[in-house]
């Protein structure tokens, strides 16, 4: 029979079992402890990805190593701490190219899943956008090296039935990789190799042919939740009060209009938006310049182009509040994934090396109408301040319009976990 001892929480006491691991503990009392790289079954800990780190008497340290005994005294919920755990989170996806929306594990990524219990709609960190291969020499598996958080979960968990390791860690320093032996890899089964994804946090593990893409709602990170106090909002400095006409601009830059769609999919509540906002410059009313000062700024899209820049000063200027709305305003999203190659292969691949019926066409078009391509494309707080972000490819519409009538009338809210998504 186990042993209990007392142990507190964020000052609260608990009687459990003594040497359980201590996230688990939480867990089992209600009290969320994020983690990436722990895996209940794997003994010791990993303790790799420093997620979970919390104040354990009095000292900073990862929870997942850390084995309950009598007297422990844990903080969990702390100011620092959770800002702590949100700078880890958002480091993760400044250095890997995390593009959500076209990663065949969304929805089922425990990288994205922690995003979302921190609350996190932009990282404060810039995206180093690296050019790091993706290997394609195996037979059946594909590393996606932009996706790997380095947990060390595969390395440890996935072995041939005698015993030999199939992933392992190469190179050192920052410029450690997981590298795959092709040839134990092939005498995996194929549950095995599916096993090896599915551990994953990440896609950086993909077998061919064996989609876990599924419809949003079924997906394992869609609707719950972990946190029972998930709730993220703008931070608005109005108090609540009568509702008077207010006046929108926006814009779309390097996108795909995607979020304007997603900004009317409010249907029958627009007609109660009209009643109180006006829209000035946007492309809703084909106003093709600022006729007045608009309360409220919303931008679509990156900077991938001089007049990309020049329209998004342009609506700073005339702005009180300007909000970037989906992954492309807020990081670069998918156009950003020419980032990692070089503007001037882009262009030739594009233009050059395109296959096409008419003659003298594989040309790279220049004329001095034509806007100039950046080096790369610009997360929009990189050329101008934005007041907040509202994440999604698209964003939810009720999202959208939750964020902007708190900003605009201090109008309280709550956005839902199932409204919170980076896809």
């Amino acid at each position: 029979m186990a042993k209990h001892v007392n142990i507190t929480i964020d000052g609260r006491s608990f009687l459990v079992d003594e040497g359980k691991n201590l996230v688990d503990v939480a867990r089992e009392n209600g009290i969320f402890i994020p983690s990436l790289c722990y895996f209940d079954h794997i003994e010791p800990p990993l303790g790799t990805c420093r997620t979970c780190t919390c104040k354990i008497n009095g000292k900073f340290g990862p929870a997942c190593t850390e084995k309950v005994s009598e007297g422990l005294t844990v903080e969990v919920n702390t100011e620092e701490l959770k800002d702590s755990r949100k700078a880890l989170v958002e480091m993760m996806f400044a250095e890997g190219n995390h593009i959500c929306p076209s990663c065949e594990k969304s929805g089922n990524c425990d990288l994205q899943h922690m995003g979302y219990e921190l609350g996190i709609s932009h990282s404060r960190f810039p995206h180093l956008f690296k050019d790091r291969v993706i290997d394609y020499n195996s037979q059946r598996m594909v590393m996606e090296h932009n996706r790997c958080i380095k947990c060390l979960r595969c390395v440890v968990e996935v072995f041939t039935d005698d015993g030999k390791r199939v992933f392992n860690y190469q190179s050192r320093g920052h410029e450690t990789y997981v590298g795959l032996d092709y040839e134990q890899e092939a005498r995996l089964t194929h549950e095995q190799a599916v096993n090896a994804m599915n551990i994953c946090p990440t896609g950086a593990i993909i077998v061919r042919g064996e989609s876990i893409s599924k419809p949003f709602g079924d997906r394992k990170f869609d609707l719950t939740s972990r946190r029972e106090d998930f709730d993220e909002k703008p931070k608005s400095t109005k108090k609540p009060g009568k509702k008077t006409p207010k006046v929108i601009g926006t814009v779309s830059l390097a996108g795909c209009f995607g979020c304007h769609m997603s900004l009317l999919d409010i249907d029958t509540e627009l007609l109660d938006i009209v009643k109180l906002v006006s829209f000035n410059k946007s492309p809703l009313t084909d106003f093709k310049e600022f006729t007045t000062r608009c309360d409220i700024g919303i931008i679509e899209g990156g900077c991938c182009n001089d007049e990309n820049v020049e329209t998004l000063r342009k609506f700073r200027e005339n702005c009180d509040v300007l909000v970037s709305v989906g992954e492309c305003a807020i990081w670069g999203g998918l156009p950003s994934m020419r980032n990692m190659i070089p503007l001037g292969e882009c262009l030739e691949e594009a233009f050059l090396n395109c296959v096409t019926n008419e003659t003298g066409s594989n040309v790279v078009p220049y004329d001095v109408d034509l806007p100039k391509l950046l080096d790369r494309v610009y997360a929009c707080s990189e050329i101008v301040k934005i007041d907040y972000n509202i994440p999604g490819c698209p964003p939810d519409a009720q999202h959208i319009w939750k964020a902007v009538k708190n900003i605009l009338w201090g109008e309280e809210f709550s956005v839902l976990y199932s409204e919170f998504k980076y896809d």
